[in-house]
């Protein structure tokens, strides 16, 4: 059982995330959207939103920290293990505060505003439920386990991270992930479940940036509004991007 939630779940999640992916945007480019539905609503849609979406930018940058940094790299730098334990509960905590309660907004405008539940699958359901889940399982593991200890003191960049590293260079050790307390192996088994999920949701935006809004040129609108002579064979005032008209001299 150790081998299968720790080393063939793990992989079968991954492989699903990448090829699910690849298929994604091979066979259905159409599909690929966040279905957006701020035309319905958008004034809860400006608070749940930003406060979602910035706060997982934290909860991501907290991660990427707490798993793919080995401790070696920290203690080289002379952050020692207490000085890191505050930065990631000064970071974490509200980080994730603001992730949960945007998500707690959105889910209730999708519920109470007609058109925008109306819009809302099945698909969508699952996927918010397993976002919710995934989210305050880590909240618990940081909260209950590192400010009340809950279950006693455990060190997850002993266990899960070395685990979690173990994955991505194909020698596993998933006696690791065995022992840690049932908070986080909760949280990495919704984790990878939601990852499975990714390519068949909403999600996939995330890989949708618009980056090439930073360097597409401007567009330059004119008006054809009859007063200003544009299209009735009058003349109109010249803008400042209009070519001068020549006249012949004779």
């Amino acid at each position: 059982m150790s081998t299968f939630l720790w080393v063939i779940v793990p992989y079968l999640s991954l492989a699903t995330f990448l090829v699910g992916h690849f298929w994604r945007y091979r066979y259905d480019k159409f599909g690929w959207t966040t279905r957006s539905s701020q035309l319905y609503e958008d004034k809860l849609l400006r608070i749940g939103s930003p406060l979602f979406h910035f706060g997982m930018l934290g909860v991501v940058f907290g991660h990427i920290l707490g798993l793919v940094i080995p401790n070696v790299w920290t203690d080289a730098l002379g952050i020692s293990a207490h000085t890191y334990h505050v930065i990631a509960l000064a970071g974490g905590i509200p980080a994730g505060i603001a992730t949960l309660v945007g998500l707690i907004i959105l889910v209730y405008r999708r519920r109470t505003t007609g058109p925008v539940f109306s819009a809302t699958t099945v698909n969508d359901k699952v996927m918010y439920f397993f976002l919710g889940l995934v989210i305050i399982l880590g909240m618990w593991n940081t909260i209950a386990g590192s400010l009340l200890r809950f279950g006693g003191e455990y060190d997850y960049r002993e266990g899960v991270s070395p685990w979690w590293r173990s994955i991505f260079t194909f020698t596993p050790e998933p006696e690791l992930m065995a022992s840690a307390p049932f908070g986080f192996q909760a949280h990495a088994l919704v984790a990878m479940i939601l990852f499975a999920m990714w390519p068949f949701t909403r999600l996939v935006h995330v890989f949708s940036a618009p980056l090439g809004y930073l360097t597409r040129p401007y567009l330059v609108y004119r008006s054809s509004d009859s007063r200003t002579g544009y299209g009735t064979g009058t003349s109109a005032p010249r803008r400042g991007w209009d070519k001068p008209e020549l006249t012949r001299k004779d």
